[in-house]
């Protein structure tokens, strides 16, 4: 999502495929139905896609809120297990799809080693520390 050029959000890899911003919603979708599971709620919503940085801060929020909410302590109305096998693993898929998607576009997303990537507790949005090694 980073450093997205200009008219990504719409790039069109084939006829009937997912745009960048559609993919996009469907990952914002996907990590509010999680939260709605963690908290019993269990509520889907396919949600129209808004502009890209509209898009971007969106999903940057749902994980926020999603992640709080585990870290809160609170019960959780599924299992882990549930919830990193379904909505979490399919928003990774997705954000995959994302970064092929740039790649095609002409604007691939740089490789990082998230081996070596300073991971933090709590910080999921978009101020993230550099990446300590690119290959």
């Amino acid at each position: 999502m980073r450093n997205a050029p200009g008219g990504f959000a719409e790039f069109q890899a084939g006829e009937g495929a997912r745009t960048p911003v559609e993919i996009l919603a469907h990952i914002g979708d996907l990590l509010d139905w999680g939260l709605s599971m963690a908290n019993g709620e269990r509520k889907w919503n396919d949600s129209k896609p808004l502009p890209w940085d509209d898009e971007v801060n969106r999903f940057f929020a749902a994980v926020k809120k999603f992640d709080d909410y585990l870290a809160s302590g609170a019960p959780l109305q599924a299992s882990l297990e549930n919830l990193f096998q379904g909505p979490v693993a399919d928003a990774f898929t997705h954000s995959g799809q994302i970064g092929i998607l740039r790649r095609m576009a002409g604007s691939p997303v740089k490789p990082e080693n998230y081996f070596k990537a300073e991971i933090q507790a709590g910080r999921v949005g978009a101020d993230q520390i550099p990446p300590k090694r690119e290959f």
